[in-house]
C-alpha cells in the first residue's frame, strides 16, 4: 500500500524527458485553492468547497462510465511528517485505517465494502507516500446508500480509528512482512543512491515503508497520537468524481464531516536541503543483479514558479527542449552499434527545497566508457549549440496533438482522468483547466516557440554539469574507478565534434496495398449488434461503435500462429517477436517512423497471444486509416533490421543476471520447468540459446503465416464505419488470399501437467529471511462455461479465505492470495494457485494455515457471507464491463473466429447467480485436496527449512 511518489533517479528515464512542473504559490495568507491566485481559469465543471472545519472538497458529475464513481480522500501528511522514531508510522496509520474504529469493529470495513460490491485491493485501498496519504475506494453503483456508506467509512478513518492493541500486533507483521518483501538489491540500490546525492536532506532516512526498529517500538498510543496529530481537517480534502448530482454530494459530505472538530496542523519538519555546492564526488555500487548505470547530476535551488499563463508556456518550452535532447539520444541507441542502452537528461524538482538535473546513461556490461562518453558529449554540444526547427517542429507536433486529442475527447473522460486533476491541485497547487482551455493557449503560443526560445527556456532551469556528482551502478566495479569516470566526462564536454544528430525527413512509404478488397459477408450478430463483415481474401473484421469514449477509437488485430509455431525440438522460434516492431520496415527504421509520424495517434508492435499473433492501439478517427497502413506495413514488409536484434540481445545478460535475485523472480523463472516435467516450450532454456537468436530465425518462422494465416480484426469506439471499412478495405483487404479459418492446431495444444506431488525447493539469492509458499493444482481448460464460472468463484472464496488466514488472523504476509488460469489455447489445462510471501520463520505456520484452509473448504459449505463477498463484486464486474470501449473490445475482438464467446458473456451473469455453496464445495473437493496439489518453497541459497 507504499505509493513511491516519483523523485529525482528513483524511476526509469522516461522522467528526464519531462520539464519541471510549476510549483506550490507560497504567498501569505496562502490561499484555499491555487487559482485564486492564478490567471489560470480553473475547469467550471469541478465544485470546490471547503467547510468551517477547515476540510476542503472538490465534486465532479461525470458518467464514465456511467452509474460509477471514485471516491478519494487526501491526508496532507506522510513519511516527511514523521519525526526519527515515527520512522513507517504514516505507512502504518494507514494500515490501521481497515482495523477498526469507533463504529466499525475490527475487520468488518472490508467485508462491508465487498458485501457492496467492492473487491479488496481492486476497488479498496490505500497509498502512503512521503507528502500525502491517500485512501480509494471506487463504487460500482453510484447510488446514494453506497455514497453514505463510504462517506461514512472516510469519517471512521478520518476522526474514529480505535488502535486496539490486538489488532496493531496483528497488523504489524503484516507491515513488516511488506518492508521484507521490499527488501533486495533494488532497495539497496535506492538506498544508497539518494544517500549519495541528498547527504543533507531528510528525504533518503523517511521512506515510506519506515524501519524495523521504529516499527517493533510502535505501540497503540505512539501510533493514536500521531494521527491525531496529522489527520485533521485543515489536512483533508474529499475528491468525488462520478455520476451522482453535485448538490447531494455536497449535501452527504457536509453531514458526514461537518461536526468533524477543528484542530490547527502541526507544521511539518525540517526537510534538510539540496546543497547546490555539492558537487564534484563520486560513487560506485556494485551488486550482481545491477545494469550498469552511469548518472552525472548537478543540484540547484527550487524554483518557486506559481502556476500561471506566463510559467505554463515556460514550462511548455523547458518540454520542447528536453524533449529534442532525449530524441537525440534516442536515435543514438537505435543503430546497429549503439553506444549506449539508452540516455535521458532533465530536471526534477525535490519537494520544495531543491531541484536537480541529470544525464543517466545505461549501457551493457563493461560499455559505461563508451556510453558515457557519447551521451556526455551529445549533451554538451546540445547545450552550447542549438536547436534544429525540424526537433522543434517533432515535439511541438506531438504535444499538438496530444492537446487536440485531449480537447476533443474532454466530454467523455474517465473518473480517473479528472481525479488525477483535482489531486494535482490538492498536492501540486496545478490548476485544472478545461482542455480546450488549454489547445486555445497552446494555439497562440505555439507560433513564437523557435529553436532560440527553447534553448534560453532549457538552459534557465537546466543547471550545468560542471564538476557534477557522477554515480555508477553494476555488477562489477568501471575499470580505472573514479578516476577513469571523471576523466571520461571532462573529455567527453570539451569535444567540438558536429552533432549529426538529425536526419532528414521523409515521407510514408506504404499507403497503397493494391486495389480495395471486396466485402462479401456483412452481418450484425444479434446479442451484442457487433458488425460481422469478411473480405474476399478472407479478412475479418467486427465493428461496435460507441459514445462512450469521444473522439477514441480502439483496434486489435489476431493473426493465426503465436506459440503453437513453438515446438519442444525448436521452442525459441517465436521468442523474438515481441522486438519485431524494433525492426522497423523496410523502408523505414523504427526511428525514421518516429520522426515520420510525430503527432500521430498510432502505434507499431506485434506480439504472442497464446495461438495468435495479436497487437492492438488507440487512436483517433483522424489517424484510423493511417494506423491500419502501419499495421499492414509491418505484417507484409517487417523490416528485420539489426537495430531490432541489438535492442533484443541487450536485455539478455541483464535478465540472467537477475534469474534468482529474488524468491519471486527464482519462482518465475523456475515453474515453468517444474509444473511441465521441463517440456521445452514452458521451461527456460539456457542464455546461450537466447543469444544465438535472430532476425533471419524469425523471418523464416513467420513469413508463412505474416503472408497467409488467418485474420481478424476489430474497431470499436467513437467510428463512422463506412469509413472503418474502407481503411480496413485499403489495407488489409487488399492483401492477397489469406487462409479462410484460424488452424487447429490439435497436437500442438497439448501440455502436460506434471504428475509428481513430492515437495519441490526453489533457491534464490536474495534476503535471507525472504521466502514463497506456494501451491498449484491442475484444473482443466475453460471449454465449460459453468465450470469456468464457478471455478472463478472459487477463486474468489479462497482469496478471501486465505487473506483472511494468514494476512488478518496469523499476520505472516502482505498479499497472500489465489488465483484459477483455465486455458482457452491449451487442451484440458488449468491451474489453481494459493500463494504467500513470507518470512522463512513462518514457513511452517503458513503451510499449515494454507493446508488447513484446502481442507475446510472441502469439508464444509462455504459460509453464506464470504459467498456474497465474493459473488457481489465479480456481479458488479460483469454489470459494468460494457460501459468501456475496453469492455466491448473483449467482446469484438474474436467475435466471428469465437463467437461462442458472446453467448458465454450473455449468460455470465445467470451462471454466477445460480452456484451454491454446495457447488463449490463439490468444486474443491473435486481439484484442491491438498495432497494433490504441487507444492513449492522459495527459500534462501543455502538455508534450511525450519
Amino acid at each position: 500500500m507504499i505509493l513511491r511518489r516519483l523523485l529525482p533517479l528513483t524511476a526509469a528515464l522516461s522522467l528526464a524527458a519531462c520539464a519541471a512542473q510549476p510549483a506550490a504559490v507560497t504567498s501569505a495568507p496562502k490561499p484555499t485553492w491555487a487559482f485564486q491566485q492564478s490567471d489560470l481559469p480553473p475547469d467550471p465543471a469541478y465544485r470546490y468547497g471547503q467547510l468551517p472545519n477547515g476540510m476542503r472538497f472538490i465534486i465532479r458529475r461525470n458518467a464514465t462510465p456511467a452509474g460509477t464513481a471514485l471516491v478519494r480522500m487526501d491526508i496532507a501528511t506522510g513519511s516527511l511528517d514523521e519525526s526519527e522514531s515515527e520512522r513507517g508510522f504514516a505507512h502504518f496509520v494507514e494500515h490501521m485505517a481497515f482495523n477498526g474504529s469507533t463504529h466499525v469493529p475490527e475487520g468488518e470495513m472490508i467485508k462491508l465494502l465487498e458485501r457492496n460490491g467492492l473487491s479488496f485491493g481492486a476497488d479498496t485501498n490505500a497509498q502512503t507516500s512521503f507528502e500525502q496519504t491517500l485512501y480509494m475506494l471506487d463504487l460500482p453503483r453510484a447510488d446514494p446508500k453506497l455514497l453514505d456508506t463510504t462517506l461514512m467509512l472516510m469519517r471512521e478513518t478520518a476522526s474514529e480509528l480505535t488502535f486496539d492493541p490486538e489488532a496493531l500486533a496483528r497488523e504489524r507483521g503484516v507491515v513488516l512482512s511488506e518492508l521484507r518483501d521490499g527488501q533486495g538489491w533494488q532497495r539497496t540500490n535506492l538506498e544508497d543512491q539518494i544517500a549519495f546525492f541528498y547527504p543533507k536532506a531528510t528525504y533518503p532516512k523517511r521512506l515510506p515503508i519506515g524501519t524495523i526498529e521504529a516499527l517493533n517500538a510502535s505501540t497503540a498510543d505512539t501510533l493514536k497520537a500521531f494521527w491525531a496529530r496529522e489527520y485533521v481537517p485543515s489536512n483533508t480534502t474529499l475528491v468525488i468524481v462520478g455520476d451522482f448530482d453535485a448538490d447531494a454530494v455536497e449535501a452527504a459530505i457536509r453531514a458526514r464531516f461537518a461536526d468533524w472538530q477543528p484542530k490547527p496542523a502541526t507544521p511539518r519538519p525540517d526537510q534538510g536541503k539540496v546543497d547546490p555546492k555539492h558537487k564534484a564526488q563520486t560513487d560506485i555500487h556494485i551488486d550482481p543483479s545491477l545494469s550498469e548505470r552511469v548518472t552525472a547530476s548537478r543540484h540547484g535551488r527550487w524554483l518557486d514558479e506559481p502556476d500561471t499563463v506566463a510559467n505554463r508556456r515556460t514550462a511548455l518550452l523547458r518540454q520542447i527542449g528536453y524533449g529534442a535532447v532525449n530524441r537525440r539520444f534516442q536515435r543514438m541507441s537505435r543503430v546497429p552499434d549503439p553506444p549506449f542502452r539508452g540516455a535521458g537528461f532533465g530536471t526534477s524538482d525535490v519537494f520544495e527545497i531543491g531541484r536537480t538535473t541529470n544525464l543517466i546513461v545505461d549501457t551493457v556490461d563493461g560499455g559505461w566508457q563508451r556510453g558515457f562518453d557519447a551521451a556526455t558529449g551529445a549533451y554538451a554540444r546540445a547545450l552550447s549549440g542549438t536547436f534544429t526547427q525540424a526537433e522543434i517542429d517533432e515535439q511541438v507536433a506531438n504535444i499538438r496533438t496530444a492537446l487536440e486529442n485531449g480537447a476533443a475527447g474532454a466530454d467523455t473522460r474517465s473518473h480517473g482522468t479528472l481525479v488525477a486533476a483535482a489531486l494535482a491541485l490538492v498536492r501540486d497547487d496545478q490548476v485544472p483547466t478545461t482542455p480546450q482551455s488549454g489547445l486555445d493557449r497552446f494555439n497562440q503560443f505555439a507560433r513564437t516557440i523557435t529553436p532560440k526560445s527553447v534553448m534560453a527556456a532549457l538552459k534557465a532551469e537546466a543547471v550545468p554539469l560542471k564538476d557534477p556528482l557522477i554515480r555508477f551502478q553494476g555488477r562489477t566495479p568501471p575499470a580505472g574507478g573514479e578516476k577513469a569516470l571523471r576523466q571520461t566526462f571532462a573529455k567527453a564536454t570539451r569535444a567540438k565534434a558536429s552533432a549529426g544528430e538529425v536526419p532528414a525527413p521523409v515521407a510514408f512509404a506504404y499507403t497503397d496495398f493494391g486495389p480495395p478488397g471486396t466485402v462479401v459477408s456483412d452481418t450484425i450478430e444479434p446479442l451484442y449488434g457487433i458488425r460481422q463483415i469478411r473480405f474476399a481474401n478472407n479478412v475479418r473484421l467486427n465493428l461496435k461503435r460507441t459514445d462512450l469514449a469521444k473522439d477514441r477509437v480502439q483496434l486489435s488485430l489476431n493473426l493465426d500462429g503465436g506459440e503453437m509455431l513453438d515446438s519442444k525440438a525448436d521452442p525459441l522460434v517465436t521468442e523474438m517477436t515481441a522486438v519485431l516492431a524494433r525492426g522497423g520496415l523496410t523502408k523505414h527504421s523504427e526511428d525514421d517512423l518516429q520522426t515520420l509520424l510525430a503527432g500521430r495517434s498510432v502505434a507499431l508492435g506485434l506480439g504472442l497471444s497464446g495461438d495468435t499473433f495479436a497487437t492492438d492501439a488507440s487512436t483517433t478517427p483522424r489517424d484510423l486509416a493511417l494506423q491500419l497502413q502501419l499495421w499492414a506495413a509491418l505484417i507484409t514488409d517487417p523490416g528485420y533490421r539489426a537495430e531490432g536484434e541489438v535492442a533484443y540481445r541487450q536485455n539478455i545478460a541483464n535478465f540472467f543476471a537477475r534469474l534468482r535475485s529474488s524468491p519471486g523472480a527464482a519462482l518465475a523463472n523456475s515453474i515453468g520447468g517444474i509444473l511441465s516435467d521441463n517440456d521445452p516450450r514452458f521451461t527456460l532454456q539456457k542464455q546461450e540459446d537466447y543469444a544465438a537468436l535472430s532476425f533471419a530465425k524469425l523471418r523464416a518462422a513467420l513469413s508463412d503465416r505474416l503472408t497467409n494465416g488467418a485474420l481478424e480484426i476489430a474497431i470499436v469506439g467513437d467510428i463512422d464505419e463506412a469509413a472503418a471499412i474502407e481503411a480496413v478495405a485499403r489495407t488489409f483487404g487488399a492483401l492477397p488470399q489469406r487462409e479462410a479459418d484460424f488452424r487447429p492446431y490439435t497436437a500442438q495444444r497439448q501440455r502436460s501437467f506434471t504428475a509428481t506431488r513430492t515437495l519441490r525447493e526453489i533457491r534464490h539469492t536474495g534476503q535471507p529471511n525472504q521466502a514463497i509458499v506456494r501451491m498449484v493444482w491442475p484444473t482443466r481448460d475453460d471449454s465449460d462455461a459453468d465450470e469456468a464460472v464457478a471455478l472463478s468463484l472459487l477463486d474468489a472464496v479462497v482469496g478471501i479465505e486465505v487473506l483472511d488466514t494468514v494476512r488478518e488472523k496469523l499476520g505472516k504476509a502482505y498479499s497472500p492470495g489465489a488465483s484459477s488460469a483455465l486455458s482457452r489455447v491449451w487442451t484440458s489445462y488449468g491451474t489453481f494457485t494459493i500463494n504467500a510471501s513470507v518470512d522463512l520463520a513462518d514457513v511452517p505456520a503458513t503451510r499449515a494455515a494454507l493446508v488447513e484452509t484446502m481442507r475446510a473448504l472441502a469439508a464444509a459449505p462455504v459460509d453464506a457471507d464470504v459467498l456474497q463477498r465474493a459473488r457481489a463484486p465479480m456481479l458488479e464486474r460483469i454489470d459494468n464491463a460494457l460501459k468501456t470501449n475496453s469492455g466491448w473490445m473483449a467482446l469484438a475482438e474474436n467475435a466471428q473466429s469465437h463467437p461462442d464467446r458472446l453467448a458465454r458473456a450473455k449468460a455470465a451473469r445467470a451462471r454466477l447467480e445460480k452456484i451454491t455453496a454446495a457447488d463449490l464445495q463439490a468444486l474443491a473437493r473435486r481439484y484442491l485436496a491438498p495432497e494433490k496439489a504441487v507444492e513449492l518453497l522459495v527459500l534462501p541459497e543455502g538455508a534450511t527449512l525450519p
